[in-house]
């Protein structure tokens, strides 16, 4: 039987009680022992445009089944529930989510200004989590996620799902082996041609039938409503979301996995909005050079008023010594370099290409959700573990202050503070709108 959903009175009046002592579960279910045909219990907090799809990929495994649904736009539990074998339960409020003793991990794919608060009760809680990226919207939000998780001996996966993927972990071990020679520079981009009216303009109005607008804003300053900001649009609001961060977590964690990097020494982001006429608060155009201590450059271009290709083929570009890697949806293809000036100028290597398997990039989630599941049975780390997805989202983060504060940036990646500039390490954190502290 379903749970009432509740109403906006109703949540008012919810007090955050339920989490008091649920902490001393984390320790007892990190220590079960799951039977070879048990099922994981899951409860799904957000089930919109990406909770969807990945709601599709973890229905794909027959060891767990979803429990409960949480949404604040009633529609998509509607559509969530259509899809489920079985009826699960629904509620507006994640704290109903946690505050179930029989669920034994959430996948969380609500916004991002969301993700630091319900990671961090979720653990609390004694849940396992899987996480859509980019894990957090500030850089302190990601520590103390990496905190929590560590504390409550959790399982966190951050769902940058490339880390999946059979045909990068081959890429990883031919790059990592030198087959390319020393990478200098990598690049990938985020491109979609939205002149001239990109997300488009909208007044401030009521919300839409069904939607929970205070609790959609959640740790954030108290706003109207507007349709260019959600359901969907608030990836083009920095509060929410920022497309450096939406589309970059994923080329910048593979650059750092595909070279070996930590984190970058320094960053500096130039960009603007130079075309595109709508509601937006972010760029339209922007690129960030990022900086590693190994010398090593990675660009991530966000272009937005312009679509054409930027790189020969594929979606992330490896440049080295001896040859240049693209990587895409059809598997790695290596052009050889050639000696330039003053060199030998003959091929410095083969040809490589490994074709990517048939259907990998369409179910590249579903083998992300099958690793989380195993993890959650066997306590081994995953493959993109908290630390990975706060170091990857870090990156990201950073770039938007560089860009704010018009400055390059120099990064302490062990204190996770810049060097330079106080103002820019004031933007690290801000003060989320109570009940929803990190606390």
């Amino acid at each position: 039987m379903s749970s009432p959903r509740m109403n906006r009175r109703d949540f008012s009046k919810a007090g955050v009680g339920g989490m008091a002592g649920l902490a001393t579960l984390s320790a007892l279910s990190a220590g079960r022992v799951w039977g070879a045909n048990e099922r994981i219990r899951l409860g799904f907090i957000g089930v919109g445009n990406r909770g969807s799809q990945v709601l599709d990929a973890f229905l794909k495994h027959q060891d767990m089944e979803v429990v409960m649904l949480c949404d604040v736009f009633e529609p998509y539990l509607d559509r969530a529930q259509q899809k489920l074998p079985a009826k699960a339960d629904t509620t507006i409020d994640f704290r109903q989510v946690l505050d179930r003793k029989d669920i034994d991990a959430v996948v969380i794919c609500t916004p991002d200004h969301w993700h630091a608060v319900q990671t961090i009760w979720a653990c609390r809680a004694g849940k396992d989590v899987y996480v859509e990226k980019p894990l957090s919207i500030t850089v302190v939000e990601g520590r103390k996620m990496v905190q929590a998780a560590q504390q409550y001996h959790r399982i966190v996966q951050v769902g940058t799902h490339r880390r999946s993927s059979k045909t990068y972990a081959q890429v990883a071990e031919l790059i990592g082996s030198g087959k390319i020679g020393k990478v200098t520079v990598s690049r990938a981009y985020r491109l979609s041609n939205m002149f001239p009216n990109g997300i488009g303009k909208a007044a401030p109005s009521d919300p839409p039938a069904g939607l929970h607008w205070d609790l959609w804003l959640g740790p954030r300053p108290e706003h109207p409503f507007q349709a260019t900001i959600a359901p969907y649009k608030f990836r083009w609001w920095h509060l929410y979301s920022s497309q450096m961060a939406n589309w970059g977590v994923h080329y910048l964690d593979a650059i750092r996995w595909l070279t070996g990097e930590l984190a970058p020494a320094s960053v500096c982001t130039m960009g603007g909005r130079f075309a595109v006429d709508d509601d937006r608060d972010i760029p339209d155009t922007a690129e960030a050079v990022f900086q590693f201590a190994s010398g090593r450059l990675a660009i991530f271009g966000q272009y937005e008023a312009c679509g054409n290709p930027v790189l020969l083929q594929g979606e992330l570009e490896l440049r080295g010594t001896l040859g240049t890697a693209y990587i895409g949806s059809r598997g790695l293809s290596v052009v050889p370099e050639r000696g330039g000036q003053f060199q030998e100028a003959s091929p410095r290597m083969e040809p490589i290409q490994i074709a990517m398997q048939e259907g990998e990039k369409d179910v590249m989630t579903t083998a992300h959700a099958r690793n989380f599941l195993d993890c959650v049975k066997s306590r081994e780390t995953p493959h993109a573990d908290v630390e990975i997805g706060h170091r990857s989202t870090t990156c990201s983060l950073i770039a938007n202050i560089s860009l704010a504060v018009g400055a390059r940036l120099e990064w302490d990646a062990e204190q996770e503070r810049f060097t330079n500039h106080q103002e820019a390490n004031a933007l690290l954190d801000y003060e989320h709108r109570k009940p929803w502290t990190l606390d």
